[in-house]
C-alpha cells in the first residue's frame, strides 16, 4: 500500500490579524509535523482572514500579508504546506494558495473561478488564474485548488486529474447557511467519484461580521464515500491516511476519462507538474491513524443555534468587547438572544436590562426576571414611565388634538434605546439587539429604538424559527431555561393597551412563508398569490417589505443563517418606486 498522510487545519481566523493568523498556522504546522503528516492544508485566505474586503485595496496590507505568508512557508521543514493568502503581482491581485516544502516557497496557485453572487464579490478584488498545477509530494500527485473551483463539474479538478493528480486539496472559506453542509457533502462526493481521486476539503471555522463558517472539513475516497470529517463550529486538525494506490487500481477499471479530449481541457486552464519531493519511505506514518474519525455535525434548529452562538462569540471578542447588554422584555426574541449570549460568552458576561412601562404586563416582567434567574445573569430594572411622561409633557402643545398612535408607541421604544445605549457608553459593553427577520422584513421595529445596538443576533431568524430555537434550547437543557409562558403567550410589543403583533401583521405562521417567497426566492406578487395566499395579505406584506428598506440599511449587522439575508445578500435601492403589484 502506498500511503499519504494529510492534515486539514480547520482554524478560526480573524480578518486583518496577520500576525495572529500566521502564528496559529505555524502552531498547526508543528502539530501536523508531530503527527508525521506528509502535507498540511489551511483554509482560503488564511493569512489576511476571510473575507478581507476592501483591505485588499491597500498596498501596505497586501505587502504585509505576503511577508507573513513567507514566514509561514519558512516553517515547512520536512512537511508540505498549503496556505491561503492574497497574491499581488504587479497591479493584479489573486486569491492564492502558497505551496511550500522544506522551508521554501515552491509555487503559488491562483484561484480560477471567482464567485460574484450572494455575499461573495470576488470579481471586485481578484483576477482569475489559468494554471492547474499538480505537485508530487513524497511520491503522491496532489492537485490544489480553491473553494469555488471545486463547485464546477468541469473545472481545474478535471485538468489536474488528467495531469495525474491522485489527491485534490481544496481550501475554502464558504459562508454558512442552514442546510448547506449536506448540499456540499453531496457535491464533493460527486466530484471525488467522477474524477476517481481522493478529495480533501479543508474549511475555516468561526464568525466574521455577519458571516459564519461552520468547519466540517471532509475527505472523500475515489468512490465518493466520506472517509473522515471534522465537526462543525470547532477548530480541529483532521489527520487522514490515504491509500493512494487505490486510485491507480480504480482508474484501471474505469474507461470514461480516456474518452476525454485532452485538448479541450486547455480551454479550462494549462496544467503543470512540479516535483516537490519523491517518496523514500522516511515519512511513512506509524501507529494509529485518524482515518474514519467523524466530528459532531448538526441539523435543523441545533445547527442554527450553534451558528448563532459561534457568530455572537466571535463578533463580540473579535471586536474587542468582553460583556454584552440585552434588553429583556419578557418576550420570545429577547429571551432567545439572552440564551445565545450566555452560551456564547458565559453568564458572567451578559447583563439583562428590564425597562417596564405602564403597558408592560405583570407576566412579562415576571418572565424576564425568571429568565435572568434561569440563565444566571444580572438583571437591572429601569422603569420608563417617568421619562415617557416628560416626553409627553414636552410634546403636548404640538400633539394636542391628535389621536394616540405610532408616535407615542415609538417614543417608549426610543427611550429604551437611549437608556441601554447610555449603559453601553458608560461601561463599554456591547448591546445585542433583539429583532428577528420577520420584523426586519416588515419594518415592525423602531429605528433608533429597539433597533439600537451593536449586533443583531437573530436578524436573519424568522419569527417561527425563534420559537423552534427556544424549544430546542429548553430540550437540550432538559428544563425550561426560557420560561414556557414566554413561548406560549401571543407576541406583543406592549406599547399600548392590549396590543398584539397580530393587530399589525398577519399571523407569523402565514407571514413567514410569504416573506421567504418574496425576500429569499424573489417570487412575484402573482406567484405568491398562486400559492394560495390571500391577495390583500400578500399586498400588505410586500408593501411593508418594500417600504422598510431605509430601516434595514441602518440596522446593526447580524448573523446570516438563511440562503439570503438582508444586507450582504439582498441589496435593494431605498428610493425605489417599482412595485410588483
Amino acid at each position: 500500500m502506498r500511503n499519504f498522510r494529510i492534515a486539514l487545519a480547520q482554524i478560526n481566523l480573524t480578518v486583518g490579524d496577520l500576525d495572529g493568523n500566521a502564528r496559529k498556522a505555524i502552531r498547526y504546522i508543528e502539530m501536523a509535523r508531530e503527527a508525521q503528516a506528509d502535507l498540511v492544508a489551511f483554509p482560503e485566505l488564511t493569512i489576511p482572514g476571510y473575507p478581507p474586503e476592501d483591505l485588499l485595496l491597500k498596498p501596505q496590507f497586501l505587502d504585509e500579508n505576503r511577508r507573513y505568508m513567507e514566514s509561514v512557508a519558512s516553517q515547512s521543514e520536512g512537511i508540505g504546506v498549503i496556505v491561503g493568502f492574497a497574491d499581488a503581482v504587479g497591479t493584479e491581485v489573486y486569491n492564492a494558495a502558497a505551496v511550500a516544502f522544506d522551508g521554501r516557497l515552491l509555487d503559488v496557485y491562483h484561484k480560477m473561478f471567482l464567485p460574484n453572487y450572494g455575499v461573495l464579490d470576488e470579481d471586485r478584488y481578484f483576477r482569475p488564474g489559468y494554471t492547474c498545477p499538480v505537485y508530487v509530494i513524497n511520491g503522491t500527485s496532489v492537485g490544489v485548488n480553491i473553494c469555488e473551483d471545486i463547485w464546477y463539474p468541469v473545472g481545474p479538478t478535471v485538468v489536474q486529474r488528467n495531469a495525474g493528480a491522485e489527491v485534490i486539496v481544496n481550501i475554502n472559506g464558504s459562508p454558512f447557511h442552514a442546510g448547506k453542509r449536506r448540499f456540499k457533502e453531496k457535491m464533493l462526493a460527486t466530484r471525488a467519484a467522477d474524477n476517481e481521486l481522493f478529495l480533501a476539503y479543508v474549511h475555516m471555522v468561526g464568525g466574521q461580521d455577519e458571516l459564519v463558517f461552520d468547519g466540517a472539513s471532509m475527505v472523500f475516497d475515489p468512490q465518493g464515500d466520506l472517509v473522515a470529517a471534522s465537526g462543525q463550529f470547532v477548530e480541529d486538525l483532521l489527520i487522514v491516511d490515504l491509500d493512494v494506490q487505490s486510485v491507480f487500481r480504480s482508474r484501471l477499471r474505469e474507461p470514461r476519462p480516456r474518452k476525454e479530449n485532452p485538448e479541450s481541457l486547455t480551454e479550462i486552464g494549462n496544467s503543470k507538474l512540479i516535483r516537490v519531493s519523491d517518496w523514500d519511505g522516511t515519512n511513512a506514518p506509524v501507529g494509529e491513524t485518524a482515518t474514519g474519525v467523524f466530528g459532531d455535525v448538526y441539523d435543523g434548529a441545533e445547527e442554527i443555534y450553534e451558528a448563532l452562538v459561534m457568530g455572537t462569540r466571535d463578533y463580540v471578542r473579535k471586536c474587542g468587547f468582553s460583556k454584552v447588554l440585552v434588553a429583556l422584555s419578557g418576550g420570545i426574541d429577547s429571551s432567545l438572544v439572552a440564551a445565545v449570549g450566555v452560551d456564547a460568552l458565559g453568564s458572567e458576561n451578559v447583563v439583562g436590562v428590564s425597562m417596564p412601562s405602564e403597558f408592560s404586563s405583570e407576566g412579562s416582567i415576571v418572565d424576564a426576571k425568571l429568565l435572568a434567574q434561569n440563565l444566571g445573569i444580572d438583571i437591572w430594572t429601569i422603569p420608563i414611565e417617568q421619562p415617557f411622561g416628560s416626553f409627553m409633557n414636552s410634546l403636548a402643545p404640538r400633539f394636542e388634538g391628535t389621536d394616540w398612535g405610532v408616535a407615542e408607541e415609538n417614543i417608549q421604544s426610543r427611550i429604551r434605546g437611549n437608556l441601554i445605549m447610555a449603559l453601553s457608553n458608560k461601561f463599554g459593553w456591547l448591546v445585542l439587539t433583539t429583532g428577528n427577520k420577520s420584523e426586519m422584513a416588515t419594518g415592525y421595529a423602531t429605528i433608533y429604538g429597539d433597533m439600537s445596538g451593536g449586533f443583531a443576533v437573530i436578524k436573519d431568524v424568522p419569527k417561527v424559527m425563534c420559537y423552534d430555537l427556544a424549544r430546542f434550547r429548553n430540550e437540550r437543557e432538559g428544563k425550561d431555561i426560557i420560561p414556557q409562558a414566554v413561548i406560549d403567550k401571543p407576541p406583543s410589543a406592549e406599547l399600548r393597551p392590549d396590543q398584539l403583533d397580530q393587530d399589525s401583521l398577519p399571523p407569523y405562521d402565514e407571514l413567514d412563508p410569504i416573506l421567504k417567497a418574496y425576500v429569499e426566492d424573489d417570487m412575484s406578487f402573482d406567484d405568491i398569490t398562486a400559492m394560495g395566499y390571500d391577495a390583500e395579505t400578500v399586498k400588505l406584506v410586500v408593501g411593508l417589505v418594500d417600504r422598510s428598506e431605509y430601516k434595514r440599511r441602518q440596522a446593526a449587522p447580524g448573523i446570516k443563517i438563511t440562503p439570503r439575508n438582508f444586507g450582504r445578500d439582498r441589496r435593494m435601492p431605498i428610493a425605489n418606486r417599482w412595485r410588483s403589484y
